[in-house]
Protein backbone atom coordinates (compact mmCIF):
# COMPACT_ATOMS: atom_id res chain seq x y z
CA UNK A 1 0.00 0.00 0.00
CA UNK A 2 1.41 3.35 -0.77
CA UNK A 3 2.08 5.85 2.09
CA UNK A 4 1.21 8.88 -0.63
CA UNK A 5 -2.22 7.66 -1.96
CA UNK A 6 -2.86 11.46 -3.08
CA UNK A 7 -0.13 12.13 -4.90
CA UNK A 8 0.00 9.08 -6.17
CA UNK A 9 -3.53 9.42 -8.00
CA UNK A 10 -2.34 13.17 -9.52
CA UNK A 11 1.01 11.64 -11.13
CA UNK A 12 -1.19 8.81 -12.42
CA UNK A 13 -2.99 11.47 -14.75
CA UNK A 14 0.46 12.08 -16.51
CA UNK A 15 1.52 15.35 -15.75
CA UNK A 16 3.87 17.51 -17.90
CA UNK A 17 7.20 16.92 -16.81
CA UNK A 18 7.85 20.34 -14.92
CA UNK A 19 5.70 18.95 -12.19
CA UNK A 20 7.63 15.57 -11.12
CA UNK A 21 9.67 17.38 -8.84
CA UNK A 22 6.56 19.42 -6.89
CA UNK A 23 5.63 15.73 -7.43
CA UNK A 24 8.08 13.92 -5.62
CA UNK A 25 8.30 16.61 -2.91
CA UNK A 26 4.15 15.84 -2.76
CA UNK A 27 4.39 12.16 -1.93
CA UNK A 28 7.12 12.69 0.78
CA UNK A 29 5.18 15.45 2.47
CA UNK A 30 2.11 12.90 2.25
CA UNK A 31 4.28 9.74 3.51
CA UNK A 32 5.53 12.34 6.53
CA UNK A 33 1.84 13.46 7.33
CA UNK A 34 0.21 9.68 7.33
CA UNK A 35 3.37 8.99 9.95
CA UNK A 36 2.05 12.36 12.18
CA UNK A 37 -1.18 11.00 11.87
CA UNK A 38 -0.37 7.24 12.83
CA UNK A 39 1.57 8.54 15.74
CA UNK A 40 -1.07 10.90 16.67
CA UNK A 41 -3.39 7.89 17.02
CA UNK A 42 -0.97 5.71 19.02
CA UNK A 43 -0.88 8.25 21.51
CA UNK A 44 -4.48 8.89 21.62
CA UNK A 45 -4.40 5.05 22.23
CA UNK A 46 -2.00 5.30 25.55
CA UNK A 47 -4.22 8.42 26.90
CA UNK A 48 -7.06 6.61 26.62
CA UNK A 49 -5.71 3.76 28.31
CA UNK A 50 -3.61 5.71 31.03
CA UNK A 51 -7.63 7.37 31.27
CA UNK A 52 -9.52 3.66 31.48
CA UNK A 53 -6.90 2.95 34.11
CA UNK A 54 -7.29 6.07 36.50
CA UNK A 55 -10.78 5.73 36.29
CA UNK A 56 -11.57 2.02 36.87
CA UNK A 57 -10.14 1.96 40.72
CA UNK A 58 -10.50 4.14 43.16
CA UNK A 59 -7.60 3.40 44.80
CA UNK A 60 -4.81 6.22 44.21
CA UNK A 61 -1.95 3.45 44.60
CA UNK A 62 -3.45 1.26 42.18
CA UNK A 63 -4.14 3.84 39.68
CA UNK A 64 -0.74 5.18 39.55
CA UNK A 65 0.91 1.51 39.36
CA UNK A 66 -1.38 0.93 36.18
CA UNK A 67 -0.51 4.16 34.67
CA UNK A 68 3.13 3.69 35.37
CA UNK A 69 3.22 0.53 33.70
CA UNK A 70 1.40 1.38 30.15
CA UNK A 71 3.59 4.67 30.10
CA UNK A 72 6.82 2.52 30.58
CA UNK A 73 5.59 0.03 27.79
CA UNK A 74 5.45 2.99 25.51
CA UNK A 75 8.92 4.51 26.35
CA UNK A 76 10.11 0.68 26.04
CA UNK A 77 8.90 0.63 22.65
CA UNK A 78 10.48 3.84 21.56
CA UNK A 79 13.73 3.31 22.64
CA UNK A 80 13.85 -0.31 20.46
Amino acid sequence: MSTSPITDDYARSKPSPERWEWISKCAEIETDLTAAQQRIKHLEDIINRAHLAFFSDSSDRKVSIAMHRILDEEVRKESQ
